[in-house]
């Protein structure tokens, strides 16, 4: 009996298989050498399948972000790529794949950039690949995947105030490290999963790559199909595993015992009770692929409304995407940021990999709800990064140390 992997790839674990993709995304940092190698091969492209996202340093902030953007840009001419996201038109890339209709369930998608993972949110198989790879797929429109085995995770209960999937998921790697799901597929189940939203989701399916995971697979259910519902481009078909499918570990969770969770530098799995840190920080960063969606705005803005941020302390902000913000403009989000002394910037990846617009000095510490916290992930390789939700960043920034929101 099948799991999703198995049904969506058609194949058993451990098989090589070489099957069609439904979509291949690039983005402005593995775009163009994804275009220069697939110059090399001298084939017509499948264009329809492709997707280009300017994303990682944007707006550019140098020279050679310039230049490495104007190559993508060029390419996705000379290509005619109708689904080409310019600054200001799109947001960071698995945003954009889920916002606008490409991610849909029984998909298999690939995106140079290792959190592709992220659709599983929806029932996809998408993971990410090399330049190579996503080359090839230009090409062809195919590639081969070895199947991956599957885990089951079930999350069972109530979920405990300011507990988000962002805690979920920290806690699960946490609990079976960053190598814990190498080249397997997870799948999430239980009522909390059921019970959880599409951004939490996301969420979890976006950090299963920090467990070594190739996927990270929610069934998809009546939240998904109304998310889709006149935004899916195309038809898709839901998968869902067989009930006696042969998952190579089982996990189980009581969600009473997960409470707000920072990961603590240098590692995602490096996890521990926010309430049991006492850690100053000098940046407290909102945004992301990971927690940049308009829930996780409004959670932070609960926290922050006629508070102030800390006076040793600058917050950052970036919604995922321009219609996040434009969202959050309209909800009154933004103008609680701005009044609680936050600087707020439209959707870019700049800062989650130290790129700029929040790069970290020398001793410096940021709590962060990005996906990782390894040395030098947002800047000098002597700074340290706090992986967290939203409710906890925005604490954290009030009071200018790492704090469990229940504190407030």
């Amino acid at each position: 009996m099948a799991t999703i992997a198995e049904k969506i790839l058609t194949g058993k674990a451990g098989e090589i298989v070489e099957r069609e993709v439904d979509y291949v995304m690039v983005n402005d940092v593995t775009g163009v050498p994804a275009f220069e190698v697939f110059e090399e091969l001298g084939r017509a492209m499948k264009q329809e399948k492709v997707v280009v996202v300017q994303d990682h340093y944007v707006p550019n902030k140098d020279v050679a972000s310039a230049e490495q953007a104007k190559a993508l840009r060029n390419y996705a001419r000379r290509y005619g790529i109708t689904n080409y996201y310019e600054i200001g038109k799109g947001g960071v890339c698995h945003q954009v794949m889920i916002e606008d209709g490409f991610a849909a369930p029984g998909r298999l998608i690939i995106g140079a950039d290792s959190h592709t993972c992220s659709y599983g949110a929806l029932g996809a198989f998408s993971t990410g690949v090399g330049s190579t790879e996503a080359a090839a797929a230009m090409a062809t429109g195919r590639l081969w995947f070895k199947v991956p085995v599957t885990q089951k995770f079930i999350v069972d209960g109530e979920l405990n105030r300011y507990v988000m999937g962002k805690d979920i998921i920290l806690h699960i790697i946490g609990d079976i490290g960053v190598s814990g799901s190498l080249y397997k597929s997870q799948e999430f189940y239980g009522t909390v999963i059921t019970n959880l939203g599409l951004s939490d989701r996301i969420t979890i399916s976006n950090m299963a790559i920090e467990a070594g995971a190739k996927a990270g697979i929610i069934p998809p259910d009546d939240k998904v199909f109304e998310f889709l519902n006149g935004r899916v481009r195309g038809t898709y078909k839901p998968v869902y595993a067989d009930k006696d499918s042969d998952y190579e570990e089982v996990f189980e969770y009581d969600a009473s015992t997960i409470v707000p969770t920072v990961a603590k530098p240098f590692t995602p799995d490096n996890t521990v009770p926010a309430s049991e840190l006492d850690v100053t920080i000098d940046q407290a960063y909102l945004g992301s692929c990971t927690n940049g969606r308009i829930e996780d705005l409004r959670v932070a803005a609960a926290i922050l409304k006629g508070k102030k941020v800390n006076s040793d302390v600058r917050m950052i902000v970036t919604p995922a995407s321009e219609r996040i913000f434009k969202q959050a403009i309209e909800e009154g989000l933004i103008m609680i940021f701005l009044e609680a002394d936050a600087f707020v910037c439209g959707a870019t990846c700049g800062a989650c990999l130290g790129g700029y617009l929040g790069v970290l000095a020398s001793g410096e510490r940021c709590v962060s709800t990005t996906n990782r916290n390894f040395v030098g992930r947002m800047g000098h390789k002597d700074s340290e990064v706090y992986l967290a939700n939203p409710a906890v960043v925005a604490a954290s920034a009030i009071t200018g140390r790492i704090t469990d929101p229940a504190e407030l």
